[in-house]
Formats: C-alpha cells, structure tokens, sequence
C-alpha cells in the first residue's frame, strides 16, 4: 500500500507562485518505477489532468491549460515529486491531488493511477 501525502497549497494572489510536493510512504520501495501525476478538481467540475511524469524522467505530460506555467519533476532518493506553478490565475483554483500508477505510462488516464492523496487547496484570487 502507498500512501501518498501532498502539501504546499494555500492561498496565492494571480500572477504568482506555488510549489506543491507530494511525499510517498516510508514504505514505498519502488517509488523510482512509478509514473507520477498531478490532478486537479475545481467545484462543480470533473477531475482535470494537470500533469505526470514518467519513472525515468524522460517523458512529461502537460494539461494544456497549464502548459508552459507548471513544472513537474521528482526526487526518488525523497520518495517526491513536485508541481512547481507560476503565473496562477484564479482558473487554477481547484484542490490538487497526487497519484501513483504502478504499471503504465497513460499519463492522462485518470483510471490507470493505483494511488491518491487527499489532495491539497490552491486559491488564487484575482
């Protein structure tokens, strides 16, 4: 079992700035082979792909509404990765959540992950 536990949301004014992180389980011995998204659900509206990572780095995937103003990356040897965001605007309001998929690379297949954090809130006001 994985758990996976994001941080770093809060409340940004727009045009500014938020680093999320997501820390798998001490446990969590092959963190280094799994692909590694980002999701986001703002009120009222379906789960979003934001973005992922694949286990060797080599291959990201950006939503288009963030592309070019998000960056994802990942430290294994910290069990980590990160959703850095610059430039917000308040359509990036939405509660972010981190996941896990332990076999593929089907980035934006929200159905392949195996693992969900909380989630964590992010607010930007305009």
């Amino acid at each position: 079992q994985v758990q996976l536990v994001e941080s770093g949301g809060g409340l940004v004014q727009a045009g500014g700035s938020l680093r999320l992180s997501c820390v798998a389980s001490a446990s969590t011995h092959n963190f280094n082979f799994y692909t590694l998204g980002w999701f986001r659900q703002a009120p009222g509206n379906e789960v979003e792909f934001v973005a992922a990572i694949s286990w060797s780095g080599r291959s990201i995937d950006y939503g288009d509404s963030v592309k070019g103003r998000f960056t994802i990356s990942r430290d294994d040897a910290k069990n980590t990765v990160y959703l850095q965001m610059n430039s917000l605007n308040p359509e990036d309001t939405a509660v972010y959540y981190c996941a896990a998929d332990t076999r593929n690379w089907n980035p934006r297949v929200r159905f392949e992950y195996d693992y969900w954090g909380q989630g964590t809130q992010v607010t930007v006001s305009s």
